[in-house]
């Protein structure tokens, strides 16, 4: 089939749904301080968080909107189309069914995001020039690396919501991830989720320095064993 406007939001398969709501930028930099372990605990821990991606970039932490990508297997041009329309701080979420036949993408579209402002890249399936992607400084992660590079014939869809190692992503969520995962935190939930996070946060801090002091009061180990008939 010859789809030449793949922008067009009336074909299945080759739509963009780019009316999406951002957060604002001062609620999602207030994520980036607060591991991804603690914003998970304030999320009850039932969200997936990226299962089998990992970090190809060092230890720079993750934190930006995230703006979402669907594609078949191996296959890149939507990718491309959100990058062309990705505003500063966008976190480009790529549902490419795990699949690591063929790179997603590599140094090229890497620098190209650079340029654009984007603030990292989620790929469920494989990337290539992985040295490039460790030096960038870019947050990247991805279920592996290929030499094989990508088509670019589609199809594929931009802002739909999609899943990443078992995780939901909506664009608009707000997406947070270092050494530990990461996590899609809904706009609707993600004052709440912060406040709760801070507050875990101050009583971790807390917890903490009463171990280096030697004063950590332990009382509530004997105390759960004696409620459960210890």
């Amino acid at each position: 089939m010859n789809v030449p406007a793949f922008w067009e939001d009336t074909l299945l398969g080759f739509r963009v749904a780019d009316g999406f709501s951002r957060p604002k930028n001062e609620l999602v930099e207030r994520f980036r301080s607060i591991p991804t372990a603690i914003i998970s605990d304030n999320m009850h821990r039932i969200f997936a968080g990226g299962t089998g991606l990992r970090p190809l970039h060092g230890d720079a932490v993750l934190c930006g909107s995230a703006l979402t990508v669907r594609t078949r297997p191996g296959d890149n041009l939507m990718v491309h189309k959100a990058l062309d329309i990705a505003k500063p701080g966008d976190v480009i979420i790529v549902d490419a069914s795990g699949d690591m036949t063929n790179a997603i993408i590599g140094e090229i579209m890497l620098n190209y995001a650079i340029s654009r402002g984007v603030a990292g890249f989620v790929i469920d399936g494989a990337v290539r020039d992985s040295t490039a992607i460790a030096k960038g400084g870019l947050p990247v992660y991805a279920r592996g690396v290929t030499h094989r590079g990508p088509y670019k014939d589609g199809p594929g869809e931009v802002g739909v919501t999609v899943t990443v190692g078992g995780m939901v992503v909506s664009s608009g969520d707000i997406v947070v991830g270092d050494e530990d995962g990461l996590l899609a935190i809904p706009q609707s939930h993600a004052e709440g989720i912060l406040k709760l996070a801070i507050a875990q946060y101050d009583r971790e801090a807390e917890i903490l320095r009463s171990i280096a002091e030697g004063t950590v009061d332990r009382s509530w180990v004997d105390q759960t064993l004696s409620a459960k008939g210890l």
